[in-house]
């Protein structure tokens, strides 16, 4: 793949990582609940499962999708349902001060953040976008959709860590309880909305 083509994938890439969606939510969330390094295990689940996706998008599921569009309403609404329980999650979470030396409740798991990319309508319509308008044809398929995936693994991590690190600083903020239960609300709140901009 040219150096060009590359940036341009880029560009598209990092405007569809860095945008709100359900991923940012959630790393946002977790980064002021449970704190940079016990997010990390999320931050992961979700960049494997942008990368499991965009395979299975480049090599076959994601023609059966074009081809059926009812595929793609059973996995809007699976994925609506899925952010909703999510988002229920988030704003009934449990009080806990950062630096308490009591066990912690437990993050979002990597295996949760992997699951949600096939829920995830957003994460579905940037891996076809960026298979549909920036692979190449023949014998150089295959080394652009590695190239795709670079792309992509550099951009989610970015994106990810700059969202997790908000998320993180805004949780030193939460000294009361109150505050801590506001911005968790707060979080399901948008978590949820996020379901509004699956189906628009």
């Amino acid at each position: 793949m040219e150096l060009g083509l590359f940036l341009s994938m880029l560009g598209f890439l990092w405007v569809a990582a860095i945008t709100p969606g359900p991923n940012n939510m959630l790393l946002t969330t977790s980064g002021a609940n449970f704190g940079f390094c016990r997010s990390l295990w999320l931050m992961l689940g979700i960049m494997l499962g942008m990368q499991s996706m965009l395979l299975l998008v480049a090599f076959g599921v994601g023609s059966l999708i074009l081809v059926y569009p009812s595929l793609h309403t059973i996995l809007k609404v699976l994925g609506s349902l899925y952010l909703l329980w999510l988002s229920w999650k988030i704003a009934t979470s449990a009080y806990e001060k950062l630096e308490t030396d009591v066990a912690p409740p437990k993050p979002i798991r990597l295996y949760q953040g992997w699951l949600l990319q096939f829920l995830n309508p957003k994460a579905w319509l940037m891996g076809l976008g960026a298979v549909a308008s920036f692979s190449l044809e023949g014998a150089a398929y295959n080394h652009s959709i590695a190239a795709i995936s670079l792309g992509m693994f550099m951009v989610n991590l970015v994106s990810g860590l700059i969202w997790l690190g908000f998320g993180t600083v805004i949780g030193r903020l939460l000294r009361s309880r109150r505050a801590w239960y506001s911005f968790n609300v707060a979080m399901g709140l948008l978590t949820a909305a996020c379901v509004l901009l699956i189906w628009r």
